[in-house]
């Protein structure tokens, strides 16, 4: 931590630091303040009070040698039993709300509408009850990746069928909590649930590379899409609330900025893995990007289909999807540097762009999570790329936004990360007009996290997993953000330290780690370094 107590020191002592702006990095009183958990990640009673199997119950069971530490979230965090303390955690932190997910499978067994568990009703009732009654307000996600395992037997969301089935299910949810439930997310990081269907390292692990993300990611959104539709025909008019999904865009920075080959591989793999959703969405065109559309079709022809591996919308769907959102949730972490590769035809969704994903090795780096690093610049680079592509209407809540370290209490570098960012967005929003209305904390809690299992903490608060009581104490990150809250301010030592970040990142080119796997919630054992 000697790079940080430097950095400080210098802010502490430089009157440069005093902010010049007009805005002085103060949020505006509106600004809404959140954390955020899963389901599978903290609930634990896999198995109790008529839940249904899910496709994550069933992966660490089966293939527990594909979690880092052989764990599950069999009990995880306990949340089931003790979501008063999660929320009142919030509640001490000064936030106004609380966004959690609800367990398909524990509300509808077999994820069919023919029978539906009221215990698992029952349970969400109470919680949302809680929040409420907490004075903080619920952001419900419908889905973050716990597919009933039965409904994966129909072959999940690479089946039609998972459209109308989704459809039935988010019905479920808003005549049951939507007079309560204003804030609804539909999915979360459709592209990371889809690499599931690309690979065997999430779930459901069926390895259709090559064709697996994007047969799902097309259903995905065309569920997203009926779900927003249902809410607008059936309940908007009474219950008056907002629905959207989260859509992951980790920023992509071209490796040689003077290469147009490695600026062209840099969007592309920003279209690849954020356009791909946000375009039939948000754009006014509708429909996937063109520029993908055409090298997914090329690419696919090379390999002798005789049509695209990218599905197609019709005319009709293409309309349907487009606007059906009433804010974007962005998730946001980090940031990569691309360059062009060599056209490799083996079948497989990563070659698609020919794009090598770097991290240099001078970033700061989670010593947990291999993928995740502090590149705040990013989340300014993002909100500018979306405005850019979609329009300046579009209001942005960040539906997550966190760092993973080993559990420690005293998680100065969470700290930094979280400041840093939260500067780069004060930015986007006054000088650029992106219209932020709220940023949530990934996680409130230390959770089961996917593939990395217990062994990477992003929690604000600790739990210990040793303890079957699963205590939980707040980390000095959590003190951070009552602060923020409270004096709805940015300290000023983290604005040297920002600008200090931002010029490692802009000097960081020679000496980089190819990143053999890019997704959020997969370990990454190994990286190849290139001086």
């Amino acid at each position: 931590m000697a790079w940080l107590a430097a950095i400080l020191c210098l802010s502490v002592v430089s009157k440069a630091v005093q902010c010049a702006s007009p805005f002085n990095y103060t949020f505006p009183d509106d600004f809404m303040f959140g954390a955020a958990s899963a389901s599978y990640q903290v609930e634990g009673a896999w198995n109790v009070d008529g839940k249904g199997l899910q496709v994550w119950d069933e992966f660490t069971h089966t293939h527990p040698d594909r979690i880092f530490d052989n764990s599950s979230g069999d009990d995880s965090a306990k949340s089931y039993y003790k979501y008063k303390e999660d929320i009142k955690a919030i509640k001490d932190m000064g936030m106004q709300f609380y966004r959690f997910s609800i367990s398909w499978a524990r509300i509808m067994p077999t994820g069919l509408p023919n029978y539906i568990n009221q215990r698992g009703i029952d349970y969400y009732n109470n919680l949302i009850n809680e929040v409420l009654s907490s004075g903080l307000f619920p952001l419900v996600t419908m889905f973050h990746w716990d597919l009933p395992s039965h409904l994966q037997r129909f072959g999940g969301f690479t089946s039609d069928a998972i459209v109308t089935y989704f459809e039935e299910y988010a019905d479920v949810l808003y005549k049951n909590f939507g007079d309560r439930v204003k804030w609804w997310l539909t999915l979360n990081e459709p592209f990371s649930f889809a690499n599931g269907y690309e690979t065997s390292l999430m779930a459901p692990g069926t390895n259709l590379s090559g064709i697996g993300v994007y047969l799902s990611s097309h259903n995905m959104i065309k569920a997203h899409a009926r779900a927003y539709r249902l809410y607008d025909t059936k309940y908007r008019s009474v219950q008056q609330g907002k629905v959207s999904l989260t859509i992951p865009i980790l920023w992509s920075e071209p490796l040689n900025r003077s290469s147009i080959a490695d600026r062209k591989a840099a969007e592309l793999s920003l279209q690849q893995k954020a356009g791909l959703y946000c375009h039939p969405i948000f754009s006014k065109a509708g429909d996937y990007p063109q520029e993908l559309k055409d090298k997914i079709a090329e690419r696919s022809r090379a390999q002798g289909f005789q049509k695209s591996r990218l599905p197609e919308f019709t005319p009709e769907e293409i309309e349907y999807i487009r606007g059906s959102a009433d804010f974007l949730g962005l998730n946001e972490y980090t940031s990569y540097l691309v360059s062009a590769a060599k056209p490799n035809l083996e079948l497989s969704y990563e070659n698609d762009i020919d794009a090598n994903v770097y991290i240099p090795v001078q970033w700061i780096e989670s010593n947990t999570s291999s993928w995740l690093t502090i590149a705040p610049k990013s989340i300014r680079r993002i909100l500018q790329w979306f405005k850019k592509e979609y329009g300046p209407d579009w209001e942005i809540l960040i539906t997550e936004n966190g760092f993973a370290d080993d559990g420690t209490l005293n998680d100065n570098t969470r700290i930094t990360y979280l400041a840093t960012y939260m500067v780069e967005m004060l930015q986007a929003m006054y000088i650029d007009k992106s219209k932020v209305i709220g940023h949530t904390v990934w996680s409130v809690i230390d959770n089961f996290e996917w593939t990395a299992g217990y062994t990477s903490k992003f929690g604000l608060y600790h739990v210990d997993f040793n303890d079957p009581n699963r205590k939980r104490t707040p980390k000095k990150s959590s003190f951070f953000m009552a602060n923020i809250t409270q004096t709805k301010i940015i300290p000023k030592k983290y604005l040297k330290v920002a600008q200090h970040i931002d010029a490692v990142e802009a000097s960081s080119r020679s000496r980089i780690k190819l990143l053999p796997f890019v997704g959020v919630g997969a370990y990454n054992k190994n990286h190849h370094t290139m001086a």
